[in-house]
């Protein structure tokens, strides 16, 4: 089997499955334990999500205790739970095909146990409700007025957090190892490598993040990847692939530098830095310098793209943007990313 959980949700009579926690997502659980949860649960194959009840689960509980003690401790816990309960197997890393299904994968994606870009997530969007994230969890778009005014009646606020598709990552999961200092600005589906820090204006979006350690301070789309001991600078905005954008993956490899206020639309080798203020699409014409400074070629940034040893600036007095070697090394604060 692929991958299974057991998880915890909320559940609106019309709008289906809003969302499910899963406290300890299972990828290529053995044999032994896929075996057991498959006869007790009546599982016949393929990617499913089954409805469960309290006895479905203590059953489960006792049943996988020999095998699995971590997961069976999991179990009896559910079992004592008032909210709607569901088993979610996969046999397949086929594209989803439900609520609980999308959210399995961004939990495996935030448990750090698949790095961006290793799931099937093909048509997540339109599986995933738009959901009112509130001070009393998430709520059905349609069914919040009449919340809210229930809330007034007995003299409290319901505080809207957000209304979007995705959570925060850390009302679900919060890796080891890191710093986070708005924890709204980072989506379930981030994997935030240990050691990373992500400051107040720092985001990270779903099926991206950082391999870490790693200093955040710009915004990581949905699928960039930023590798070891890299930083980026405040303000800056790296592209990825999503509304209407190029397919071309956006990476950016170790020990680069990402200017404040500057952009990147182009993947980048190891050891390269971004001029502070420079927006770098793949159609910016750059002229390319030897190390004496003399002209080699113009070309498009494209042409340049998973290229080490780089420095990009824009030239102070002709305003044309220039690539030479990139001479100096990138060095983040062992003490800053030690999250112990």
């Amino acid at each position: 089997m692929f991958s299974m959980a057991f998880g915890v949700g909320t559940r609106d009579s019309s709008a289906g499955w809003l969302e499910i926690f899963y406290p300890a997502p299972l990828l290529n659980p053995s044999e032994a334990l896929s075996s057991i949860v498959g006869n007790v649960l009546g599982y016949t194959g393929g990617n499913t999500s089954i409805d469960l009840d309290p006895a479905h689960l203590r059953r489960l509980a006792e049943s996988v205790q020999e095998v699995d003690p971590e997961q069976s401790a999991l179990l009896d816990q559910l079992a004592g739970s008032k909210r709607p309960l569901v088993a979610t197997l996969l046999a397949t890393d086929a594209k989803p095909a439900s609520v609980p299904e999308v959210y399995l994968k961004l939990h495996l994606l935030s448990h750090r146990l698949v790095k961006p870009h290793g799931l099937n997530l093909d048509g997540m969007f339109g599986l995933l409700p738009n959901v009112a994230w509130t001070s009393n969890g998430a709520i059905a778009i349609a069914d919040l007025p009449a919340q809210q005014l229930s809330a007034r009646l007995r003299g409290e606020v319901l505080e809207v957090n957000s209304v979007d598709k995705f959570p925060k990552m850390t009302d679900y999961v919060v890796p080891a190892g890191v710093r986070i200092a708005d924890t709204a600005r980072v989506r379930l589906g981030a994997y935030i490598g240990e050691g990373t820090t992500i400051m107040h204006e720092g985001f990270s979006n779903f099926n991206a993040g950082t391999e870490g350690p790693a200093m955040i301070e710009g915004r990581i789309s949905a699928g960039v990847f930023v590798r070891a001991n890299s930083d980026l600078g405040g303000g800056c905005s790296v592209l990825g692939t999503l509304s209407g954008g190029g397919k071309e993956v956006i990476s950016i490899g170790e020990n680069c530098l990402i200017g404040a206020n500057a952009g990147l639309g182009i993947p980048l080798g190891d050891r390269c830095t971004v001029e502070a203020g420079l927006y770098l699409t793949a159609g910016t014409k750059v002229t390319v310098l030897d190390n004496s400074g003399k002209e080699v070629e113009v070309c498009k940034a494209l042409a340049l793209k998973g290229k080490s040893d780089m420095l990009f600036r824009r030239n102070s007095v002709s305003g044309r943007v220039e690539c030479l070697t990139n001479k100096s090394e990138i060095e983040l604060n062992n003490e800053l990313h030690a999250h112990n």
